[in-house]
Formats: structure tokens, C-alpha cells, sequence
């Protein structure tokens, strides 16, 4: 069928500077791949964190790779409440990481990662799609068949053709592994 794309979800999660890893983990410290994402050269990291804001904490947070230039936590609405496209750090809500051989304050950079599909610029092409773009993108599944608005495209000769939405909307959805939805512009 046309206009297909893999929904995925996207559980909560850190990404990590090399600075702060190495004040969580020790110094020299580097990620270890529990298993490759869908994204190239993306993983899950056998590392976690304990992340502590001002209601909960979360323990257990998983780390992903490879380390990134601003770190950066996201997790489900039901978690935070800002929305914002995942990088989009400024002025986000602030927390506590706790690792293993210390701890990093965060004034920013937790937030909810708004639904965004990752494109390849031939996917875009095919799709009749840019970077930025808003679409819909209708799920079928079995009894909780639902439409999602707000669908921010991201094109980049880097990525992977996938649609992530947290674990909140995977939950609304019934999304199993392999659903797949249709794009609508």
C-alpha cells in the first residue's frame, strides 16, 4: 500500500554529552551497544540512569547512542508535559541524572519528543514530503485503530525511514511491532 511507513515507539530515555557521561559513569568512560535502533548508527546502551525531578523518579532510564552534543531526556506525557521536537531543548523543564560514580544537574532538556517520522530525502521525493512538513498518519490495529495529527517530517540523508511515538500513543494505539501506517498529507 502507498504511503506506508514502520511506527515505532519510542520509550523514555537520555541522550548524553560525553562530559556528562563521563561524571555518571567515570572519567574515559564510553557507551556500551546493548542492541542497534532503526536509525543508522543508533543504539540502546546496556547503561542506565536514574532521572529525578521534582514529583518521581524514574530509575532504570535507558541511554542511547552515540553520545550527542546537548543531553537530553524524553519521556511519555505521562512523565512530563511539555511537547517539544526532540533537540528542541531550550527552556525545557529541568532534572536530576543520577549514575553509578555521579550526578549531572540539568536546568533544561527534559521533554516529551513530539511524533515525527525520520526520512531519507528519497523517502521525502516518494512521499511528496520536506523537512518540517506536518502530516496525519492513520493505524490500523485490532479495536484501537486511531488517526495521529501533528506528525512532524525530518529529512536527513542519515536516517531511516520510521515513525516514533512515545509509549503513551503506542498504549492508545495497540502499536505491536511492525505496524505499519499510512501517511496522510
Amino acid at each position: 500500500m502507498a504511503n506506508q511507513v514502520l511506527v515505532e515507539t519510542s520509550a523514555r530515555h537520555v541522550h548524553v554529552t560525553q562530559e556528562d557521561l563521563e561524571t555518571l559513569f567515570g572519567k574515559g568512560y564510553e557507551l556500551t551497544v546493548k542492541k542497534p535502533l532503526s536509525q543508522p548508527g543508533q543504539f540502546a546502551c546496556n547503561e542506565r540512569v536514574d532521572v529525578v525531578g521534582p514529583k518521581k523518579t524514574l530509575t532504570g532510564v535507558s541511554i542511547l547512542g552515540p553520545v550527542r552534543s546537548a543531553t537530553q531526556v524524553e519521556l511519555s506525557l505521562t512523565d512530563a508535559r511539555a511537547i517539544r521536537e526532540s533537540g528542541d531543548i531550550e527552556g525545557s523543564g529541568a532534572c536530576r541524572l543520577v549514575g553509578p560514580k555521579g550526578e549531572v544537574e540539568l536546568t533544561q532538556g527534559v521533554i516529551a519528543a513530539k511524533r515525527h517520522i525520520h526520512m531519507t530525502p528519497a523517502d521525502a521525493d516518494a512521499f511528496g514530503l520536506k523537512d518540517r512538513d506536518e502530516v496525519t498518519v492513520k493505524i490500523d490495529s485490532d479495536g484501537r485503530s486511531l488517526t495521529f495529527g501533528d506528525v512532524v517530517v525530518r529529512v536527513s540523508d542519515r536516517f531511516a525511514l520510521a515513525m516514533h511515538i512515545d509509549t503513551d500513543e503506542s498504549n492508545a494505539g495497540c502499536v505491536a511491532p511492525g505496524t505499519m501506517g499510512t501517511v496522510i498529507k
